[in-house]
């Protein structure tokens, strides 16, 4: 099937990004190449980088930048990693602490020639972070470890403040847009973290504009909502590069008014949704929301 952009529409207002590359930015960008550490933010090409980075926000990506997976919306690196850096999580920590961090995000590559796909190095990663940053919060966006669910159990006991795992599309899509991922194997990932530690509260995402109906996008909403998945996080798909899936449409911001009202219907104690919206955006209101709904049921 080709990948060639479907979407002949020239690119809304409403996704124009705004470029801020102040001093914080600059700083900020330094401080990871003389730690040689990579960002989701880089890697992925996410449209809010100068925003987050101007604000001293970022997501860390481990397990280096070249990914086992080749997913057809990602613009992260595809091959054989050769190595694996153990002192990694100390790294991650000293510049969380550097950046006075209140809320740290970290994820990964996909890391499926590792036995336990990496979760040792997150789970270190998180004790790392709270040896420095004993206040700080920590949430982490894992793969699915190809169900490996001592992998899994290895991350929860590290006691993360969110567990975040994206199921990125609807079931119908699900093989045609991941690379290996199973759209079944990911909400039960959700669901086995939720019976692991059910105070720790889950997220995931769900990109738009790659054909999926409103229908199944409801259907995926109620499918996370039955493993009680607590976040929820909508954006517009965006094509890093014409070799990726093509974008079948451009949402409006007011489809994407329409589906935050869903989702907080269905019982999501918070839900992101906007064109420009990732998983990682605004991610530190997510876990004060989620912490304050957590309270309100208790």
């Amino acid at each position: 099937m080709s990948t060639k952009q479907v979407n002949k529409e020239p690119k809304p207002d409403w996704l124009r990004i705004k470029l801020t590359t102040g001093g914080n930015y600059t700083e900020l960008k330094d401080m990871m190449r003389s730690k040689t550490l990579h960002t989701v933010c880089e890697e992925a090409r996410c449209p809010n980088i100068y925003e987050c980075w101007a604000n001293r926000t970022a997501t860390f990506m481990i397990l280096g930048d070249i990914c086992t997976r080749a997913c057809r919306f990602c613009a992260v690196n595809t091959g054989m990693p050769t190595e694996l850096d153990l002192q990694e999580p100390q790294r991650v920590a000293e510049a969380a602490e550097q950046m006075g961090l209140q809320h740290c995000v970290v994820t990964s590559v996909a890391r499926d020639d590792l036995a336990d796909g990496g979760a040792l190095i997150f789970a270190e990663t998180i004790r790392e972070i709270r040896k420095k940053l004993p206040l700080c919060s920590v949430e982490v966006l894992i793969p699915d470890f190809m169900g490996n669910w001592d992998a899994l159990q290895t991350v929860m006991d590290a006691k993360p403040d969110i567990l975040n795992h994206n199921i990125e599309t609807v079931e119908r899509l699900s093989d045609r847009v991941r690379a290996k991922a199973k759209y079944e194997r990911s909400i039960e990932l959700l669901r086995r973290a939720k019976a692991m530690k059910p105070n720790i509260p889950t997220k995931s995402s769900i990109m738009l504009g790659v054909g999926e109906t409103w229908d199944e996008i409801l259907q995926a909403m109620d499918d996370l909502r039955a493993v009680d998945c607590n976040i929820l996080t909508l954006g517009q798909y965006l094509q890093p590069t014409p070799n990726h899936l093509a974008i079948e449409r451009y949402v409006h911001p007011d489809e994407f008014a329409q589906l935050k009202q869903e989702g907080l219907k269905r019982g999501f104690s918070h839900v992101e949704s906007g064109p420009l919206v990732r998983s990682s955006y605004h991610a530190h209101e997510q876990v004060q929301s989620a912490a304050e709904s957590q309270a309100a049921t208790n």
